[in-house]
């Protein structure tokens, strides 16, 4: 991995997703490779999970068995399907095969940029699964469900501490790849916690998109700001002073960036 002063936004926020919510990315890799082995044991049985098929099918499931599951976003235990005749193993639990890095990859890059189909069929295809689009589309909802209601879980309690920061990075939209920016609040809880509370892409980074990032924050249930941390960013400091009315720090970090720069 590259030096951490030469990462990506993107990048950072992957590893502080995995720092600070491993339990919400373990369970949307959880649900993925559930429906990746439903659709795999589909397939093998001939037939979808409770459809009546007696003529043509090659078995029938016959419950599920537990199986551990060592990922970097720690422990898990998958339900495996189970048939009546002859055995199924999920094929990206195989040997040699660098399933989970890539399925945590594709779960990360959710939670960063949202849903991708196209992700999704890329990932399916490196581990040698082929499956059609309305599969690739199943399996893309069960993740967007776990995503959105990340995105949008009620904020409890105050946060006393919050940093905004942004990025202009490349994202591919419409089949071009074009220049957004990705904005990202992190904030500190009473309690102490870290956070991510918020991560959104918008077109610029102008005062509009900030109000309206803020207001969707504030309508989520955030309160009792006192400092909000971030760059000097004229059209971001006039958002907190509008939608927040707390008191503004600069980010020493962008200070520095701009002394040496």
């Amino acid at each position: 991995m590259a030096g951490a002063d030469r990462m990506t936004i993107e990048e950072v926020v992957k590893q502080v997703l995995l720092d600070e919510h491993a339990d919400v990315i373990r369970e949307a890799v959880k649900a993925v490779a559930a429906e990746m082995m439903e659709i795999e044991v589909s397939a093998l049985i001939g037939a979808e999970l409770g459809e009546c098929r007696p003529d043509d099918r090659a078995t029938h499931r016959n419950g599920y068995r537990p199986r551990r599951w060592d990922t970097r976003a720690g422990e898990m235990e998958l339900q495996i399907p189970k048939i009546r005749q002859g055995s199924y193993f999920p094929s990206f639990l195989e040997p040699r095969k660098r399933s989970e890095q890539a399925l945590l990859a594709v779960v990360q890059q959710a939670y960063v940029c949202g849903v991708s189909t196209r992700r999704v069929d890329q990932l399916v295809e490196s581990l040698g699964l082929r499956i059609s689009k309305s599969e690739v589309s199943r399996i893309c909802g069960a993740l967007d469900e776990h995503v959105d209601a990340f995105r949008t879980r009620p904020l409890e309690g105050r946060y006393p501490y919050l940093f905004l920061d942004a990025k202009m990075e490349k994202v591919r939209d419409g089949g071009r790849v074009v220049n957004k920016a990705l904005v990202i609040a992190h904030g500190v809880h009473e309690t102490g916690r870290r956070e991510i509370l918020s991560i959104d892409v918008g077109e610029a980074e102008t005062e509009a998109f900030w109000t309206s990032f803020l207001r969707g924050l504030v309508k989520r249930g955030l309160i009792g700001v006192q400092l909000a941390i971030s760059d000097a960013h004229a059209g971001l400091k006039a958002a907190i002073a509008k939608v927040l009315g707390c008191a503004w720090q600069r980010c020493t970090v962008h200070f520095l960036r701009d002394c040496f720069g």
